[in-house]
């Protein structure tokens, strides 16, 4: 394990912390880590898993300005997706404490697990309009599942930043507490849940998981061949340089 996750056990439920701040943008590495320490902590009698973050936000997706990012995209998303799929795949709940801002990938992390503790300081920002791409990390089936078909393409089509009250509303937060209660909720939420027969939760999981589960192949696949296809856009170069300059984008459609 690197000094990029921790991990520890608290009762029955198992805590993973991305060390990364204060964006905490994600690496393959991380991904991994966090998909073999949450299917280690589920394997070794865990009944919840919370997942959460240091610093200032949740995550921020991917860090295109890290070395490498946009080098082979085909073999980085395939990479990075593979790991995403794990995490969708956990036989326990997992909740996810949302900070500041889930942003692109960073959503689909948060979406990736069953539920989401979020507070009015929240942001979900489905941001890959504003960076020439399709969206990615299973968003394309996990976001219409949590929030509905017409939702989700609000989100996907404008690329706003939906606020954490806004988010409760429409069911991709789940709880709503106060500004920097977002952990303590989480852990009371899945410790509630580790109380219950751990046997009947995994089974009712499964069932509840299934049509997501059965969609996520092909949706992931659609994800990297569009991604890999706008990645070589000029849109797409447009739209990282405003982002790492903090400038509006100005779209060609080339």
């Amino acid at each position: 394990m690197s000094e990029e996750l921790s991990v520890r056990v608290d009762g029955h439920v198992g805590v993973l912390e991305i060390h990364r701040p204060p964006n905490n943008h994600f690496s393959l590495r991380v991904l991994t880590e966090l998909a073999d320490a949450s299917e280690e902590l589920a394997a070794d009698g865990c009944r919840a898993l919370v997942w959460c973050s240091e610093g200032r936000n949740f995550c921020a997706g991917m860090d295109f300005a890290a070395d490498g990012a946009g080098r082979s995209p085909l073999h980085t998303l395939s990479a990075l997706y593979g790991q995403g799929s794990r995490l969708y795949s956990l036989p326990i709940p997992v909740i996810a404490a949302v900070q500041g801002a889930a942003v692109g990938g960073g959503l689909g992390l948060a979406c990736a697990a069953d539920f989401r503790v979020a507070s009015p300081a929240t942001r979900f920002h489905a941001n890959f309009g504003l960076l020439g791409l399709h969206q990615g990390f299973g968003l394309s089936a996990s976001l219409p599942r949590v929030v509905g078909g017409q939702k989700a393409a609000e989100m996907l089509y404008t690329a706003r930043r939906v606020p954490g009250a806004e988010a409760h509303a429409i069911g991709l937060a789940d709880h709503l507490v106060e500004d920097g209660e977002v952990r303590r909720g989480a852990l009371e939420w899945a410790h509630r849940i580790a109380a219950r027969a751990p046997l009947a939760v995994r089974s009712m999981k499964a069932t509840m998981r299934a049509d997501l589960l059965a969609a996520l192949p092909a949706a992931l696949e659609r994800e990297i061949v569009e991604q890999t296809r706008l990645m070589a856009t000029k849109d797409h170069e447009v739209g990282v340089a405003a982002s790492l300059n903090r400038d509006t984008p100005v779209f060609t459609g080339r």
